[in-house]
């Protein structure tokens, strides 16, 4: 019995583009087998929610699977069925659309979130599926075509944008083959940066050249630093005695933990900089800011109660003279 592609992916036959997709997404992560290397059947149901999406993000093809069912692929010129997401073998026929995947994660409502598969992002958006760049290839010299580019993105550590490192693609070739590429991540790459991996695309036809994967490279959240430009920012925690008197905290930094001075009498609030501790590139580095946030102390006694009463007294409204609508 055929499958109902929209059983498969647990959708109504009336879902929109964006349920669809997020269904995928959703079924995708889960029976990825990367994610699943002991159990067969995770494969299987991995392809058969490829091969489901492929049918219904596509809206000429959704329309035919609707109109003539599973057999719908026969119905076109020559009988042979279109080729896409990554069950394909061969050089793409002249003249053919390319069909154009949504990611395997990330984008849209609903998208990839980092922590859903394990610890701050560390698989490194290992697991993204390619989408064609194009209808087709270029010709290439005596005859042949340039095979076509892929498309995809990967979601890396904040770690690993601002200092570099790698990172692991895998790419399903078509036919049960999965390879897995090596990805070098450039220090100070920003979110939705781009990395093209030259010859790793669709092969080339007739002696052509193989297309290329261009990929774009999402910065998962840190949980402590943001990222503005090429400076860092970091909230600060000090105690109140430290805001009064001042003093030196660790901060730690991407290069190391660093002894930072805080002037007497800081408020909550104030931004500390910290010159060349931000990313850091070839000619050039940013700074590290360090937002002040004073922590209370857990217990505080009537004597410091009065002390403080005694020495803020009458300035409340002062404090706030500035504040307007």
């Amino acid at each position: 019995m055929a499958e109902d592609y929209y059983k498969t992916l647990g959708v109504p036959r009336d879902a929109t583009p964006a349920q669809i997709q997020k269904a995928y997404r959703d079924l995708a992560r889960k029976y990825h087998p990367d994610l699943n290397p002991n159990d067969k059947k995770a494969k299987d149901k991995f392809q058969k929610v490829q091969a489901a999406f492929d049918v219904l993000n596509d809206e000429k093809k959704r329309k035919a699977y609707d109109q003539f069912g599973p057999d719908f692929e026969r119905m076109g010129a020559g009988g042979g069925a279109p080729r896409g997401g990554y069950n394909y073998g061969g050089p793409m026929p002249e003249g053919f659309e390319g069909i154009d995947l949504s990611q395997l994660f990330g984008g849209g409502e609903g998208g990839f979130n980092p922590e859903d598969l394990g610890s701050g992002g560390g698989f490194g958006g290992i697991f993204e599926q390619l989408r064609r760049g194009g209808a087709r290839g270029k010709k290439a010299r005596g005859g042949g075509r340039t095979g076509e580019d892929l498309q995809s993105e990967i979601t890396i550590p904040f770690a690993t944008a601002v200092l570099g490192g790698t990172t692991e693609l895998s790419v399903d070739r078509g036919r049960g083959k999965v390879e897995t590429l090596s990805v070098k991540i450039p220090a100070g790459i920003p979110d939705g940066g781009k990395i093209r991996l030259r010859g790793q695309g669709e092969p080339g036809a007739g002696g052509g050249a193989s297309g290329d994967i261009l990929l774009t490279v999402h910065v998962a959240p840190h949980p402590h630093f943001t990222r503005r430009g090429d400076d860092l920012e970091i909230d600060l925690p000090i105690t109140l005695k430290e805001a009064v008197l001042g003093g030196k905290v660790d901060v730690p930094t991407p290069y190391g933990v660093i002894s930072l001075r805080i002037p007497p009498r800081t408020n909550g609030g104030a931004r500390l900089r910290v010159k060349g501790r931000g990313v850091k590139r070839k000619d050039s580095a940013g700074d590290l800011y360090a937002r002040v946030q004073i922590v209370l102390p857990a217990e505080i006694d009537d004597a410091l109660v009065r002390e403080i009463e005694r020495a803020d007294s009458g300035r409340s409204a002062d404090v706030r003279r500035e504040l307007r609508w």
